[in-house]
């Protein structure tokens, strides 16, 4: 799986998974309902908001991509098993040396304790994935992830599916040609991370 093959998935709305982390295949993705959270109606829970008022992390960019997808990867809590296998590994660091994906991280005391990464185009952010290892360290990270997106002119966060806690966010379901429509123009323009 190239760099390149992802990019071009990922400007059709394509997108690969696993089974399971020891699965050596992948498989594409075309949902028919996408979920995306739309940065001009990002939801901050007041609760969260005290979290980043009191600093309880550092929060850093691009600065650990194999330890964000090695926290990903780990399977934590209600997901004790990961999607994300070597070749979704090996293709994702290549696009991270090429500076297509990028990460988000909450460090404590020079621990790496919760973290997010994804991919750029256009001015479209995919995320892939997020861990936590303490309390709301995800959260924040998709926090300063959207105020960052909306800061560097980027117009789609593609969150892939909604969950009840993404929906926390602002998260909703777009079905499939809506999406397109929102993924061609945010591949017009050019955001940098």
């Amino acid at each position: 799986m190239s760099p390149d093959l992802l990019l071009r998935a990922y400007a059709t709305g394509v997108f690969p998974m696993a089974e399971d982390a020891d699965d050596p295949e992948v498989f594409w993705v075309r949902p028919e309902k996408r979920g995306v959270i739309p940065l001009d109606h990002f939801h901050l829970p007041r609760s969260l908001k005290k979290t980043i008022r009191q600093g309880r992390f550092e929060i850093r960019f691009d600065t650990d991509f194999n330890g964000v997808i090695e926290g990903c990867a780990s399977g934590t809590g209600k997901r004790a098993r990961t999607w994300i296998n070597q070749p979704i590994r090996e293709a994702y660091a290549a696009l991270f040396q090429r500076g297509h994906c990028h990460t988000v991280e909450a460090w404590r005391e020079d621990n790496l304790v919760g973290g997010l990464y994804g991919v750029t185009l256009g001015r479209a952010f995919f995320g892939e994935s997020m861990f936590s290892r303490e309390r709301d360290a995800s959260k924040v990270c998709l926090a300063f992830l959207a105020e960052h997106l909306i800061e560097r002119g980027f117009i789609l966060l593609d969150t892939q599916f909604t969950t009840s806690h993404l929906e926390r966010f602002g998260a909703i379901e777009v079905p499939r040609k809506k999406y397109e429509r929102m993924l061609e123009e945010a591949l017009l323009g050019l955001a940098r991370f």
